[in-house]
């Protein structure tokens, strides 16, 4: 409508057809049935008539008169909004038949600046005059419509407030240190809650700008793209709603860190940076999903500008993450890092087909790319940091034998490190795809092919035993420490039979659900699905056969003086018992330093040795009782009863006679 070369000589009828055409669309937009965007159609196409009309009669030679007439009309309507102090788009004092009328004045400068620049005038002074005129009334009007359309988005502002929003946990830390105490690591709430798949919020799109105000800025973005300023829109656009990411950033506590910063920092610091950056990044994904609404709403007819200018909010936010998660990919590769890592790792790999779907445009390739690359660095570091695990438990060495010959602190690390990962199953498993493992016990698929869950052969599984068979190796040679070889055997019992408990603990329902466990057609246990019942067998019988070990080692000694007493000329009675009394004093000041923190395993080997120990004790006494001299009878079969109960509490006790000599 806006090429007036037509009209240069125009005959008479040319002039009715125009003024035909005119008639013919204030008829139409008398219809009270049109919706607002045809009728804003209609009402633009009227000012280009109204303009040619005027242009075709001052074309015939009378001048600019009315142009200039038009002209100013229009300008005084643009000025005197200008002048007010009020805005247009103010949802308190909001006139739709104002904010009409001011569009429709830029309308008709617009068409005046088409018709001018299309007549064939060359050099004339009006002309120029004229234009240059229009066009400062249109800026006027421009930088108006600017400023409207910060105060609209501004003002009408909604923050993201996703309700309904629930996303797996961060693991709980596992650090190995002296003080280290698990008891069962994990809450049950915390570990359904990370391991609950379900992702209600995915559909979640929320009203970053009230609807209300939607078909105001699609008004305005109309307009300016009419008259070529689409770039001063977009501007202004870009510029608000990138600011409100970025305060949205600030409400999530997200620090803008420099690689340098991220890799000088403690860990207690980049541990709970790592957890708001986890939470953040699942909210944030969310949030663009929201945001591109937003902009399809109001740019969604410009083609390629609404796929840049999305890009061109996000991407600032967006680095501010990047640059964290790749920092925490370059960085050292300590094992108490690793479950942060895999958290990072899982984050992005949940949200990278929502990202693709976001930045699907050519506007968006880098940043596709960018997220594609990150969870590279992530999972090589993953895999770096599980590796050096078992590594730094080969090398851990000790030069002192652990005090009682209880739980090393190293056992309960790996046990419960082990048990953690068993949260990152999935994900252990492809990073460790062409990892192989040094699997000192080989799972072998029974001929029914029944009774072993898939899980027994994944990657993980295989990497977990061969972690406990470096385990294992450390701890003989801790063991070793020991120079009483009975101490070695407490020590070994103990440890063997934590590692028994911590994979046969019936927990798994707490993190995989009832369903999965039907699945894999497993009755009860978590780590015994990675590990199977064949190294559980094999375990049990170790700590038992150290614990028979402590007994002969321990025992023998002392009860071989009621055997000689039962043997003719070796021994007299009254002489086996002092033998007897004076070795059972000292296991008993050695046996109370020593210590077996499990009670059923305490109360198993207190049992077993009463039963050896105090039956022999109490047999020889009635056979030998008119033999023995009361005064050399310091205990009863009783009080050695109680005393055995002293036994592995890790108290060292000096044994006092029972009886008055």
């Amino acid at each position: 409508m806006s090429d007036f070369s037509s009209v240069l000589s125009p005959h008479e009828g040319e002039i009715h057809v125009i003024a035909a055409a005119q008639h013919i669309v204030k008829a139409l937009g008398a219809n009270k049935n049109l919706d607002d965007e045809l009728r804003k159609i209609l009402s633009q196409l009227d000012s280009h008539l109204s303009a040619m009309t005027v242009l075709t009669t001052e074309s015939r030679g009378t001048g600019f008169r009315e142009v200039e007439e038009q002209l100013k009309y229009a300008e005084e309507k643009i000025r005197g909004w200008e002048s007010n102090q009020s805005l247009l788009w103010d949802s308190d004092e909001f006139d739709p038949l104002e904010a009409s009328e001011f569009l429709k004045a830029i309308d008709e400068i617009q068409a005046l600046i088409e018709g001018l620049r299309s007549l064939s005038v060359n050099g004339n002074r009006k002309q120029k005059e004229l234009l240059n005129r229009a066009d400062s009334i249109l800026q006027m009007a421009m930088s108006r419509l600017e400023k409207e359309t910060i105060h609209i988005l501004v003002k009408h502002k909604q923050y993201f407030q996703p309700k309904n929003m629930s996303f797996r946990s961060c693991a709980l830390d596992v650090l190995y240190d002296e003080s280290f105490v698990s008891v069962e690591d994990i809450p049950s709430e915390e570990a359904l809650q990370r391991n609950s798949r379900e992702k209600e919020s995915d559909e979640y799109i929320f009203d970053l700008v009230h609807p209300q105000v939607i078909p105001h800025l699609k008004s305005i973005a109309n307009v300016m793209f009419g008259v070529n300023y689409g770039q001063e829109f977009c501007q202004a656009f870009i510029r608000v709603r990138r600011d409100a990411l970025e305060e949205y950033l600030v409400i999530l506590k997200v620090e803008n860190f420099s690689i340098e910063d991220v890799l000088k920092m403690e860990w207690s610091s980049l541990n709970y940076e790592i957890k708001k950056w986890v939470r953040a990044m699942n909210i944030i994904i969310r949030y663009l999903a929201s945001e591109k609404q937003l902009c399809d709403q109001i740019l969604g007819d410009y083609g390629f500008v609404n796929p840049l200018c999305f890009v061109e909010i996000s991407k600032g936010s967006l680095a501010h993450l990047l640059n964290f998660g790749e920092a925490i990919a370059m960085g050292t590769h300590e094992p108490e890092k690793l479950f942060r890592l895999l958290d990072m790792y899982e984050v992005v790999a949940d949200n990278l087909l929502d990202i693709d779907a976001l930045f699907s445009e050519e506007a968006g390739t880098a940043v596709r790319l960018e997220f594609h690359e990150l969870l590279r660095s992530l999972g090589d570091s993953g895999r770096a940091t599980f590796l050096k695990f078992g590594n730094a438990i080969a090398a851990n060495a000790s030069t002192r034998p652990f005090l009682g010959g209880g739980i090393h602190p190293l056992t309960k690390y790996v046990m419960n490190y082990i048990k953690t990962l068993t949260m990152y199953c999935n994900t252990l498993n492809v990073l460790l795809k062409d990892q192989e493992a040094a699997d000192p016990n080989p799972v072998v698929e029974p001929e029914n092919g029944q009774g072993v869950s898939s899980i027994t052969h994944c990657q993980m599984a295989c990497h977990f035993r061969s972690i406990t068979a470096t385990l294992e190796s450390n701890l003989d040679s801790k063991s070793k420490l020991f120079k009483d070889g009975v101490l070695q055997h407490i020590f070994l019992m103990n440890n063997f039979h934590y590692m028994v408990r911590k994979v046969k603990s019936g927990e798994l329902r707490l993190f995989f659900g009832d369903e999965w466990i039907k699945e894999h057609i497993v009755k009860s246990g978590e780590l015994r699905l990675f590990f199977g019942d064949e190294w559980i067998k094999e375990h049990i019988v170790k700590y038992k056969q150290h614990a028979m070990s402590y007994e002969r080692a321990n025992w023998n000694s002392v009860l071989s003086f009621l055997k000689d007493g039962d043997s003719p000329g070796l021994c007299s009675a009254s002489k086996a018992i002092r033998g007897f009394t004076i070795a059972f004093e000292e296991v008993y000041k050695n046996q109370t330093g020593s210590s077996i923190p499990d009670p059923e395993l305490r109360e198993d080997l207190q049992i077993s040795t009463s039963q050896k120990v105090i039956h022999a004790y109490r047999s020889f006494m009635g056979r030998k009782s008119s033999s023995i001299s009361e005064k050399n009878i310091r205990h009863s079969p009783d009080d050695l009863q109680n005393y055995i109960l002293d036994l592995f509490n890790g108290s060292p006790r000096i044994l006092q006679s029972s009886r008055k000599k």
